[in-house]
């Protein structure tokens, strides 16, 4: 996807206020767990949802509805569900717990702000952001307009696009970094539907590249079975 990359190395964030003016990730052969096993995998929580809702019919553009409308409803819905999930998790997620925004496979997400800077920073910082980022978006009308008759703006789909890779990274942190708390307070079930729909959502409207998505492959394919 334009304006994502990865690159070998990154200088540390200064005290400043994060900007977000792209969005980048890299491996640097670390996490906060360093989990060799992943329980997300496991058979009895894979297999955990809360609905059977059939998602395929779910996801795909109702005929007669316009593409931009269509993804502008379910960014605004996706980011009701992920947010509200985040924040149930938020008290696990601090500086000392999480000093790097990380998910699976030695990633860490980082920002590149409006100088160009690369700003790695730690997981409660950088999810705080990117809700921030998003909550920004959505509620500035000439991205995501409200009013009859109003067109969205050229690159609009490039912006969702950008939306659903932070909607995406803030699910993978969970599972990697937050399983645990997520299984002991019963929540796995919700997060599996949660991602399925998303990744589904993903697919069927050619949101994320498949090197995004990478990290997370082998759940994508194991909730997909």
């Amino acid at each position: 996807m334009g304006g994502c990359h990865s690159y070998p190395s990154a200088k540390k964030a200064d005290s400043k206020t994060l900007q977000l003016s792209d969005i980048s990730d890299e491996k640097l052969g670390i996490n906060n767990n360093n989990l060799e096993e992943r329980p997300y995998l496991q058979q009895q929580n894979v297999s955990q949802q809360i609905s059977h809702t059939d998602m395929v019919a779910l996801t795909a553009l109702p005929p007669g509805v316009d593409r931009a409308e269509w993804l502008a409803s379910n960014t605004v819905a996706f980011f009701k569900h992920i947010n509200l999930f985040s924040s149930a998790l938020s008290e696990f997620c601090t500086p000392s717990t999480c000093p790097t925004a990380c998910g699976p496979g030695d990633t860490v997400y980082i920002w590149t702000d409006d100088h160009g800077r690369k700003l790695k920073c730690p997981a409660p910082v950088y999810f705080d952001c990117a809700m921030s980022y998003i909550q920004e978006l959505l509620t500035d009308e000439d991205v995501f307009p409200t009013k009859a008759g109003s067109v969205f703006p050229t690159g609009f789909v490039f912006l969702v696009q950008k939306v659903f890779l932070l909607f995406f990274r803030t699910l993978a942190h969970i599972y990697w970094s937050h399983y645990t708390e997520t299984l002991a307070l019963g929540l796995h079930a919700h997060l599996n539907t949660l991602f399925a729909h998303l990744t589904l959502f993903c697919q069927q409207h050619g949101l994320l590249d498949p090197e995004d998505t990478k990290p997370m492959q082998d759940l994508i394919t194991a909730l997909g079975q």
